[in-house]
């Protein structure tokens, strides 16, 4: 549940920023159980969600690809995991059952953004459109980088376009459209 920040002052017509639109998931990654710690039923935690704040006891997430619903018992930290104990999970035994589960949460529990700023599952499958509003792809994929965000983008003949998430390159978001502007870069 990764987010990304339009940069500089781009115009953004995002529609209903961190809703849920038609055809967006019903359930985003949070975090991957790894392992059982100790011997009272609770796990090791990766956390993939940018608002970690909001894992937190009496939340019902869901585990698995049968989404199956949990309550937290109880969390705390573990740097850089946190621990995880579900309801009804009382020993290593049980625990041992969520190994390398992907832990979920339902996308209309998810904090609105600013204005500007998008969830990565917002962004993956927009038409995007060079500055004659030509096609040239779609999002396939967002890449966290320390110095910017990349867009990879799956031209029509399957080849890949990769650009960076800066200014210069992003002009324009419709989310509600379904497109990005953009101006590849140039190179000499």
């Amino acid at each position: 549940m990764n987010s990304v920040s339009v940069p500089g002052d781009q115009k953004s017509s995002s529609g209903n920023t961190g809703s849920p639109n038609p055809g967006e998931p019903v359930y985003l990654a949070i975090g991957l159980i790894r392992k059982p710690h100790g011997v009272r039923g609770e796990m090791d935690l990766e956390v993939w969600t940018d608002f970690p704040d909001r894992i937190k006891a009496g939340r019902i997430v869901f585990v698995g690809e049968k989404h199956l619903p949990m309550t937290i018992r109880s969390v705390r930290q573990k740097p850089p995991l946190l621990l995880i104990a579900f309801e009804g999970c009382e020993d290593r035994n049980q625990a041992s059952l969520f190994r390398n589960k992907i832990l979920y949460g339902k996308s209309t529990e998810t904090p609105l953004l600013p204005e500007g700023e998008y969830y990565h599952h917002q962004l993956i499958g927009l038409q995007v459109l060079d500055v004659n509003r030509q096609t040239l792809g779609r999002v396939a994929d967002i890449i966290d980088t320390p110095a910017n965000d990349v867009i990879v983008i799956r031209t029509m003949d399957d080849q890949e376009i990769l650009l960076p998430f800066v200014a210069e390159v992003v002009l324009e978001i419709s989310i509600r459209d379904g497109w990005i502007r953009v101006q590849p870069q140039e190179w000499e």
